[in-house]
C-alpha cells in the first residue's frame, strides 16, 4: 500500500524527489505553511505523516508551524523533519518539546524513502491509519459547505500540482547563457565550450544583447568590456536600470587591466569578473557558482 504523505517547507528539491522518485511508496500532497491550508489538508486528506522539508526557514516560519502542531498531534500524525544539521538544530531550539523524527541531510533519496516507510510501519503496524471519529459538530455541517471546502481544496491541489510540474520542467531544462563579445572568435570558442551543458546564445555587440533581452530570457550574461558603440559597463548599467533585467546575473570577461575601469565595473556589483585570456576552469566554476 501507499502511505499518504503531506509535504511542506522551502526545500523544493526534496519535495520534488518525493513526487518524482518515491511515488511507489507514497501518495504525495504538498501544502503551504499557512495555518488554514495545513489544517484543511489534514482534515480532508488524512495523511499518514507530515514531512517538513527545511531550507532556510526563518524563525517566523518555524513558529507558524509550531502553531499547527497541536492539531497534528491531536490527529496522531507523525511529524518528520528533513534538513541539514544547522536547520534541524534550529528547529529543535524553537520547539524542544515537539515529538518529531529527524532525518539529517545529506541523505540519499532511497535511504530517506526506506527510513520513512519503516517509521510508518512501526507507527501503524496494520498498515492503516486510525480513522478520526466524527463529532456532532462535524456531522451537522451543511452539504454545500462541505462541497465548497472540498472544491477549494481540489483547486489548491491542482495549483500545487501545476507548480510542481513547472519545478520539474525547470530542473530538467538547461540553463541559458547569453555571451556578449565583439570578437567572433571568442563567441565561437565560448559557445563550443559551454553548449554541452547550457543553452547558449551570442551577441556581437551590447546593442544586440539589449535587443535580445527585450523579448527573450536568459539565466546569465557573460559580458565583454571593450566593445564599440557601448562598452560593457554601459550595457550593464542599462541592464540594471531595466526592472525586467535588474536582477539578471552578469559576469565580465575582459582583457581590461586599467584599475579605474575595473573599479567602475566592480562598483556595479557584477556576479563575477574574469580576465582574458580565459581560464576555462575558472569560467566553469564561476558559472556553476552563479547558476548552481
Amino acid at each position: 500500500m501507499k502511505y499518504k504523505v503531506l509535504l511542506m517547507g522551502n526545500n523544493k528539491m526534496v519535495i520534488n524527489e518525493f513526487f518524482t522518485y518515491m511515488d511507489f511508496s507514497f501518495e504525495c500532497f504538498s501544502t503551504s505553511d499557512r495555518y488554514d491550508d495545513v489544517i484543511n489538508h489534514i482534515k480532508y486528506i488524512h495523511p499518514d505523516a507530515l514531512v517538513y522539508c527545511l531550507y532556510g526557514e526563518n524563525l517566523d516560519d518555524l513558529k507558524r508551524f509550531v502553531n499547527v502542531e497541536g492539531k497534528i498531534a491531536e490527529e496522531k500524525i507523525p511529524i518528520v523533519i528533513v534538513g541539514d544539521a544547522d536547520e534541524c538544530e534550529q528547529f529543535v531550539r524553537i520547539a524542544p518539546s515537539m515529538n518529531v523524527t529527524i532525518f539529517r541531510r545529506p541523505i540519499s533519496t532511497q535511504k530517506l524513502e526506506e527510513a520513512l516507510v519503516k517509521l510508518l510501519k512501526e507507527e501503524r503496524p496494520d498498515g492503516m491509519r486510525e480513522k478520526r471519529s466524527v463529532t456532532v459538530a462535524e456531522s451537522t455541517l451543511k452539504t454545500e459547505d462541505v462541497m465548497r471546502v472540498a472544491e477549494e481544496l481540489l483547486a489548491q491541489l491542482a495549483k500545487e500540482e501545476e507548480k510542481e510540474k513547472k519545478l520539474r520542467e525547470e530542473a530538467a531544462r538547461k540553463k541559458h547563457i547569453l555571451v556578449v563579445d565583439d570578437d567572433s572568435s571568442v563567441l565561437k570558442l565560448l559557445k563550443g565550450y559551454l553548449v554541452e551543458r547550457y543553452d547558449v546564445a551570442t551577441a556581437i555587440s551590447g546593442k544586440i544583447a539589449l535587443k535580445f533581452l527585450e523579448t527573450k530570457k536568459t539565466d546569465l550574461v557573460l559580458l565583454d568590456y571593450e566593445m564599440p558603440a557601448e562598452n560593457g559597463a554601459e550595457v550593464l548599467a542599462k541592464i540594471r536600470e531595466n526592472p525586467a533585467t535588474r536582477n539578471l546575473p552578469v559576469v565580465f570577461l575582459t582583457g581590461v587591466t586599467d584599475r579605474k575601469k575595473i573599479m567602475e565595473v566592480l562598483s556595479m556589483k557584477p556576479q563575477g569578473y574574469l580576465t582574458k585570456p580565459i581560464d576555462m576552469g575558472k569560467l566553469s566554476s564561476t558559472i556553476k557558482g552563479v547558476l548552481g
